[in-house]
Order: C-alpha cells, then sequence, then structure tokens
C-alpha cells in the first residue's frame, strides 16, 4: 500500500487489508513515495477511524517506497494517480510495472479514481478515506483468501 507520506491513506490500508486476510503468509506492508515522515507513526486521525472499526495501526512505522520493495511484493496498490507515476519511475522493467495498481480499480476496474489525501481534510475526510479504502479491502481480501 503505498501514499505520499506514508501516514494517512496506506497505513489505513494496510491495517484494513490485515484486517481481512486469514492467511499468516500474506504479508502486508505500507511505504510513501515521499520521506517526509519517516519513523513516524500515523497520523492521529488515521488510527482514530480504524480504532473505531477495531483496528490497530498504532505500531506501523512510515517508510519510504524503494526498488527493492518489487522484489519483495507480489501487489502494489497506490492510492493516487500521482503515487501511481512515482512508483512507475522506479520501475526497472515490465514485470515491476505489471505489480503496480491503483487500488480504487479494485473497485470501480479501469476508472484511475483517486483516493483523495485526507491529510487537510478533517475527521470526514478520513471517514470517507477509511470506507473508500474498506471496500477496495474487501475485494482485495477476496482474491488473496481464494488463492489461499
Amino acid at each position: 500500500m503505498v501514499c505520499l507520506g506514508n501516514i494517512c491513506r496506506s497505513p489505513l490500508a494496510e491495517g484494513i487489508l490485515r484486517s481481512k486476510v486469514f492467511s499468516h503468509k500474506t504479508f502486508i506492508d505500507s511505504a510513501g513515495t515521499g520521506g517526509y515522515h519517516i519513523g513516524a507513526k500515523p497520523d492521529k486521525r488515521s488510527i482514530s477511524v480504524a480504532s473505531v472499526h477495531g483496528i490497530d495501526i498504532t505500531n506501523q512505522q512510515a517508510r519510504k517506497f524503494i526498488v527493492k520493495d518489487f522484489d519483495n511484493f507480489d501487489l502494489i496498490y497506490v492510492m493516487d494517480q500521482s503515487n501511481y507515476r512515482d512508483v512507475i519511475e522506479l520501475a526497472r522493467n515490465e514485470e515491476d510495472k505489471a505489480k503496480v495498481s491503483l487500488i480504487l480499480n479494485e473497485v470501480f476496474p479501469g476508472e484511475d479514481l483517486d483516493v483523495p489525501d485526507p491529510y487537510y481534510g478533517g475527521e470526514f475526510g478520513f471517514k470517507n478515506v477509511y470506507n473508500m479504502l474498506d471496500e477496495a479491502c474487501d475485494v482485495i481480501s477476496k482474491k488473496i483468501n481464494s488463492n489461499e
């Protein structure tokens, strides 16, 4: 799961998907395309909205997406077009590029919709983002759980 700073959207997506995947064989992580918050916990509003839904993301720490992530992950979900471009720029080949998808394409195939950055949007923005990611993670978890 990849967003810009790895403190709002991608930590939520990581926590939501972890709560839905049955197998302990599946490794789920998140990262940011920018290194602004490396080592920081998720935004308190992400922590709060996750907690309301019984998900604890307080132990996550922001990190920057790196080229090695293409080797470590089979699927790379990005939150918006900007994140997509930034991750694709790091891709070494077509195999790397094929791993990258906009997360909302799981719910709205081919529409290339962005998950809005809730950082400046107040509490409602975080609730809205949670709901979007929850729906996308439902689809993703069904794929993962059926392959286990």
